[in-house]
C-alpha cells in the first residue's frame, strides 16, 4: 500500500520535554522519569535573605505628587495680590465677579523628568495651574494661568498657559457664566403654564420649597414636558421663550400650547411616580442560603507590598511607581517599572464622554464630558468589605477648587487578591504543575452625577497590566412617548436613554528608552505551496506592518482580533533577534470602543479622540491631555482639539504616546432598574511583555505546587517554599465598622485656615 508522502513527514524538532500527542494511547507505559522531570528533580528555589518591609522609600521625591494644601493656599494669595486680576474670594463671589475655581499641579516637562528620574539631574521646578473665571465682563470666559515656580516667592510670576492648548490661548468663552439668573427665568417660564403643569404632572416647578419638579430631570423621573428659550447674552430681559414640546407635538408659543391643551382631544400621557423602584435597597425573596455569611478573602501574614506614603510610591513584586491625584482626572500613575525599568512613563484617565440619543430635545442633546465636574471632587471615601477588601492599604487624596481644600479620607485602596484561576496549569501522566495566580490592585471609585466610576490598575506576576473601568449608578432615563427607535420602555412610563460611554487613556510606554516603535502583527489567511507538498495549502501567516507616522495612526481595533497591537524597541532585540517589547489589547467589555456617533452636532471639535479605538503620536510636552476641563464652555472652539495632534509626524523609533479608548455602548433594559451594575458594565485593555523576556516571569513566585504520582500513588509533592496558611483568623476582629465612615474634610484657602478644617462631602446631584 502506498502512502501519500503528503502525510509522512516527521518533525525533526521533538524532543524529550515535548507533551503526549493527544491520540496517543497506553500512557501508563511511558517512562516513569522524563527527561523534562529530571530537570525539575533538580531545580531549587534560590535564597532570599532580604527582609521585607511593608513600608517604602521612594528612591526619588514624586515629582508628580499633587499641590500640598500649604502650596494651593500661597499661589491663592499670590494671585489675590495680583489687583490686575480683579479677584474675589470665592466664597463672596457671583456670576459678575473673577474668581479662582480650580488650583493644581502642571505636571513637569516629561524631558526634564526623565533627567530628574535617570540621570541625577536637578529637581525640576513645580508649577501650578490656576483656572479662572472671569464673570465681569460682557463677554465672561476663563483662563487657566501657570504660577511659579513654588514655593511662591519674589522670583515667581502668573502667565497665561498658552502653550499647553491647540488653539493658541488658554482662554475660552463662558456661555453659561449665569447660572442663576437661568434658573429663575426657567422658573418664570414655568409660572405662565402653572396650571397646565399641575394637570399633567401633578405637580408644580415654581421655585418654592413645597415644588414637586424641577426643571431638569437627572435620572429615573422625566416626566415629558419641555420648553425652548433662547438666552442669548447676559440681559435676561432680552431672553425669549421659543415654545413647548409635549408627546412629540412642538407648540411654538405657549398660547397654542395652552390652547391645545384645553382641547378635548389633547393626549395626556402617563407620568413617572416615585416609589420603591427607584431605591437601591433590598427588595424581593431572599436568595436561598443568602442568610449564611459569604465567602471572604484574608490577608493571612501581613501586607506583601511596600507603601511610601508621604510619597505615594508604591513597590509590589517586580513593580513600582508614583500615585498622583488631580481635580480633573482623579487618579493618575507615573513611572511604572517593571524589574527596575521604566515601562510606562505615565498612565492615567483623559476624559470621560457619555453621548446620548433620544426623541426629545433633553435626550437628543446631551453629552457629557466628565472632567467638566471633575473625577477628583467625587472619588469619595471607600467601604472596607465593600470597595475594598477589608486589609486593603488606604490613602487620602486631595484637590483644590473654590479656594478650598478637600481631602477624600480612605478614597484609594491597594491589595493583593487571588482572582479565582490560576496563573499556570498543566498535567501530564507523572506530575501535576500549579500556580496560583496573586495580583495587586490600586482602585478608586468616582460619582460623577448619576454614575458611579470604579477606576482599577491590576499588576500581574507574569509583568501584565490592566487597565479596567467599570460602571454602575442610576441611568439618566427618557420619558417613554414615542421612544421606541432610541430605547426600550423600561418602566410604566420610562424608557431607557440609549448611549454610549466612552473613556479615553494616555499611555506614554516606554519600553527600554523612549526611542519606540508601533507595529502590526497581523494574522492573515494565506494560501502556500511548499516544495514538500504537490498541492497548495490553505493556512496561515505572520505578517510585520510598522505604524510609519501620524497620518495612519488613528486606529480600530482588527475584525477578529487578528492584529496584535505591539509597542517595540527595535533597537532592543533579544538573544534571538525579536525586538522587545509589550502587547496592548483589549481584555473585557467594551475595550477600544468608540463613539457611534461620529460627527456629533454638540461635541463639534472636542470628540476628535473618540472616534476610534486608539492613537499613536510623537510624545511632545506641550501635547499633554487628549482632552480638556473647559473644552465643554465651548465645544466647537475647544482649547484642546484633539486632532490637531496629527500631523504626519514619523513614529519609527521615536517616544510615541498611545491614546485608548475603553467604553460601553448602553441600551438600558429593566435589568438597570434602579442601578446599572459593575457585572456588564466593564471595560478594559491589557498589557503584557511580548518577547520582552525570555521566559515567563511568574516562575519566579514561590506560589505553586508541584505534584509526581505514577501508578502507585504521590511520589512527591514540591511546595517550592509557598505553603498554605495556617492558624486561625479571628473575623470578628477584621470585620468593617461602617459608622467609621467620615466622609470629606475641607480647609478654606483665602483666607488660609490650616487649623480649622470641617466636615464637607458634596456630590453634583
Amino acid at each position: 500500500m502506498l502512502v501519500s508522502a503528503a502525510v509522512v513527514f516527521s518533525s525533526l524538532l521533538s524532543c524529550a520535554v515535548a507533551g503526549p500527542h493527544a491520540r496517543l494511547k497506553s500512557p501508563k507505559n511511558w517512562a516513569k522519569k522524563t527527561a523534562l522531570m529530571e530537570v525539575l528533580a533538580a531545580a531549587s528555589p534560590p535564597s532570599n535573605s532580604t527582609t521585607f518591609s511593608p513600608v517604602a522609600v521612594a528612591p526619588k521625591a514624586n515629582i508628580f505628587i499633587s499641590l500640598t494644601d500649604d502650596e494651593a493656599a500661597s499661589v491663592i494669595s499670590f494671585l489675590h495680590n495680583q489687583t490686575e486680576l480683579n479677584l474675589t474670594a470665592a466664597a463672596d463671589a457671583g456670576a459678575w465677579d473673577n474668581a479662582i475655581e480650580v488650583v493644581d499641579l502642571v505636571q513637569p516637562n516629561k524631558t526634564d523628568a526623565l533627567e530628574y528620574l535617570d540621570n541625577g539631574g536637578a529637581v525640576p521646578d513645580r508649577f501650578a495651574v490656576a483656572r479662572i473665571a472671569f464673570g465681569a465682563t460682557d463677554e465672561p470666559y476663563l483662563q487657566d494661568f501657570i504660577v511659579g515656580p513654588l514655593p511662591i516667592s519674589n522670583s515667581s510670576t502668573y502667565a497665561s498657559l498658552d502653550w499647553a492648548t491647540t488653539s493658541g490661548s488658554a482662554k475660552i468663552r463662558n456661555h453659561n457664566a449665569d447660572e442663576d439668573l437661568l434658573t429663575q427665568w426657567n422658573l418664570d417660564v414655568t409660572a405662565t403654564v402653572a396650571d397646565i403643569i399641575l394637570d399633567l404632572l401633578n405637580g408644580t416647578a415654581t421655585g418654592s420649597d413645597d415644588d414637586d419638579f424641577d426643571i431638569w430631570g437627572e435620572t429615573l423621573l422625566p416626566q415629558g414636558l419641555f420648553f425652548k428659550s433662547d438666552i442669548t447674552g447676559r440681559d435676561s430681559s432680552k431672553w425669549q421663550l421659543q415654545g413647548w414640546l409635549y408627546g412629540d407635538v412642538f407648540y411654538s408659543t405657549t398660547e397654542e400650547f395652552r390652547q391645545a391643551w384645553s382641547s378635548p382631544d389633547f393626549v395626556k400621557y402617563d407620568l413617572n411616580l416615585p416609589s420603591s423602584w427607584i431605591g437601591s435597597d433590598q427588595t424581593g425573596d431572599f436568595f436561598p442560603g443568602d442568610n449564611i455569611a459569604p465567602p471572604i478573602a484574608v490577608q493571612p501574614n501581613g501586607q506583601r507590598f511596600s507603601v511610601d506614603e508621604e510619597q505615594k510610591y508604591v513597590e509590589w513584586m517586580d513593580f513600582s511607581f508614583y500615585i498622583t491625584f488631580t481635580r480633573d482626572t482623579g487618579l493618575r500613575l507615573f513611572d511604572i517599572k517593571y524589574k527596575g525599568d521604566r515601562i510606562i512613563y505615565e498612565l492615567g484617565l483623559q476624559e470621560a464622554i457619555a453621548h446620548y440619543a433620544g426623541l426629545d430635545p433633553v435626550q437628543s442633546a446631551t453629552s457629557y464630558m466628565d472632567t467638566f465636574y471633575g473625577f477628583g471632587p467625587y472619588a469619595f471615601e471607600l467601604v472596607p468589605g465593600f470597595d475594598c477588601p477589608t486589609y486593603s492599604h488606604f490613602l487620602n487624596a486631595t484637590f483644590h477648587a473654590a479656594e478650598v481644600s478637600t481631602t477624600h479620607r480612605n478614597n484609594i485602596c491597594l491589595f493583593e487578591s487571588d482572582p479565582g484561576y490560576l496563573m499556570q496549569r498543566h498535567s501530564s501522566s507523572n506530575y501535576l504543575a500549579l500556580t496560583k495566580n496573586i495580583v495587586f490592585t490600586l482602585r478608586s471609585v468616582s460619582t460623577v452625577g448619576n454614575y458611579d466610576y470604579s477606576f482599577d490598575y491590576v499588576f500581574a506576576l507574569d509583568g501584565s497590566i490592566e487597565t479596567i473601568v467599570r460602571a454602575s449608578g442610576y441611568i439618566q432615563s427618557a420619558f417613554y412617548a414615542k421612544n421606541n427607535d432610541y430605547g426600550y420602555q423600561v418602566h410604566d412610563a420610562l424608557s431607557g436613554s440609549m448611549h454610549d460611554h466612552a473613556l479615553n487613556w494616555k499611555v506614554d510606554m516606554d519600553i527600554l528608552g523612549t526611542e519606540n516603535t508601533f507595529v502590526k502583527h497581523k494574522i492573515v489567511p494565506v494560501q502556500v505551496k511548499y516544495p514538500w507538498s504537490n498541492n497548495t495549502r490553505s493556512t496561515m501567516q505572520l505578517q510585520r506592518e510598522r505604524v510609519e507616522n501620524e497620518d495612519d495612526a488613528k486606529l480600530y481595533w482588527p475584525r477578529n482580533g487578528a492584529d496584535m497591537f505591539l509597542v517595540e524597541n527595535s533597537d532592543q532585540p533579544n538573544k534571538y533577534g525579536e525586538p522587545r517589547g509589550y502587547k496592548i489589547a483589549p481584555s473585557r467589555g467594551g475595550a477600544g470602543m468608540h463613539l457611534t456617533i461620529q460627527n456629533s452636532s454638540v461635541l463639534l471639535k472636542s470628540q476628535g479622540f473618540a472616534t476610534h479605538g486608539l492613537y499613536i503620536t510623537k510624545q511632545k510636552d506641550t501635547e499633554v491631555r487628549a482632552s480638556h476641563a473647559n473644552n465643554d464652555y465651548d465645544p466647537g472652539h475647544p482649547l484642546i482639539d484633539f486632532d490637531a495632534f496629527f500631523d504626519s509626524e514619523s513614529l519609527n523609533q521615536t517616544d510615541i504616546v498611545l491614546w485608548l479608548n475603553l467604553g460601553m455602548h448602553h441600551v438600558p433594559h429593566t435589568g438597570d432598574l434602579p442601578n446599572t451594575v459593575f457585572t456588564t458594565a466593564q471595560s478594559a485593555f491589557i498589557i503584557s511583555p511580548h518577547n520582552y523576556l525570555l521566559n515567563d516571569a511568574s516562575r519566579a513566585t514561590r506560589q505553586m505546587v508541584r505534584i509526581d504520582y505514577n501508578s502507585s500513588g504521590v511520589q512527591l509533592v514540591k511546595e517550592f517554599g509557598g505553603k498554605m496558611p495556617s492558624g486561625m483568623v479571628n473575623l470578628t476582629a477584621i470585620q468593617p465598622n461602617f459608622n467609621n465612615y467620615e466622609g470629606d474634610i475641607a480647609t478654606r484657602k483665602f483666607p488660609y485656615d490650616p487649623l480649622h478644617p470641617y466636615n464637607d462631602t458634596e456630590s453634583i446631584v
